[in-house]
C-alpha cells in the first residue's frame, strides 16, 4: 500500500482514486475549497498542502494553467516527492476546447520541475481522455501511456503505479528526459478535431508498429 495524494478535485481525480483505492493504496485528494462537490469514493480530504505532506506520491490533477503558481506554493511539502503530473496547459476556444499551447519551447512539465528542482515530476497520461487513464483496456486496440522524467528511479515507480491502473507493461514507453513532455503536451493540440469526427468519448493515442 502507497499513500497517494492527489491534487484537485474534479473527474479526473474522482476517477483516479477509485481505481487507488480498488487496488489497495490510501489516497487523499487535495483541495483549495469546500468538499461539496466531491463526486468520487469515499477518500480523505485535505487542503492542498496537507495532502501533499502525506502523500508518498503526488498527483498533480489541477488545470494546467495554474498548476506551476499552484505547486510552487507546495515546494517544502512536495520535497524529495515524486510528482506526476498529468496536466497540459492550453488555451481555451469559446466551447472550451484546447486552443493552443501556453507554453512554447518548453512544456508545462519542464516547468514545474525548473520550480521544483527537489521534486521528481514524471509526465504521464496527459495524452488521453481521463477514463482511459484507469480503463486502458476498454480500447478497442491497446493504447500508449508515455513517460518523460529526469529520475529512472520514479519513472520505474510510476510504470508499477501505472500497473495498478490496468496498464500492461508493453503499453507504457519511456520517451526518456523531461524534455520530452514537449511532444506529449503538444498531442493535445489534435484533440479538438478528434472530437469533433468522433465525437467525446473515451480515446488514447498508441504507438503502432509494424508486426
Amino acid at each position: 500500500m502507497t499513500s497517494i495524494a492527489i491534487l484537485g478535485a474534479g473527474r479526473v481525480s474522482a476517477n483516479l482514486a477509485t481505481k487507488l483505492l480498488e487496488a489497495g493504496h490510501r489516497v487523499t485528494v487535495g483541495t483549495r475549497g469546500g468538499v461539496d462537490n466531491w463526486a468520487g469514493p469515499p477518500v480523505t480530504l485535505a487542503g492542498m498542502e496537507q495532502a501533499a505532506r502525506d502523500g508518498e506520491i503526488v498527483v498533480n490533477a489541477t488545470p494546467g494553467e495554474g498548476s506551476v503558481e499552484r505547486l510552487v506554493a507546495l515546494r517544502d511539502a512536495l520535497d524529495g516527492k515524486i510528482l506526476i503530473d498529468l496536466a497540459n496547459a492550453t488555451g481555451r476556444d469559446d466551447e472550451g476546447r484546447p486552443s493552443g499551447l501556453l507554453y512554447t519551447g518548453r512544456s508545462l512539465a519542464e516547468h514545474i520541475q525548473q520550480a521544483l528542482p527537489a521534486t521528481r515530476v514524471v509526465k504521464t497520461l496527459n495524452t488521453m481522455l481521463f477514463p482511459v487513464m484507469t480503463a486502458p483496456g476498454s480500447l478497442c486496440s491497446p493504447p500508449t501511456a508515455f513517460l518523460s522524467g529526469n529520475d529512472a528511479g520514479a519513472k520505474a515507480t510510476v510504470r508499477d503505479l501505472l500497473a495498478d491502473l490496468g496498464w500492461a507493461d508493453e503499453w507504457i514507453e519511456d520517451l526518456g528526459d523531461i524534455t520530452t513532455a514537449r511532444g506529449t503536451e503538444a498531442l493535445m493540440l489534435l484533440v479538438p478535431s478528434i472530437v469533433r469526427n468522433h465525437g467525446l468519448k473515451p480515446f488514447a493515442l498508441t504507438i503502432a508498429s509494424m508486426r
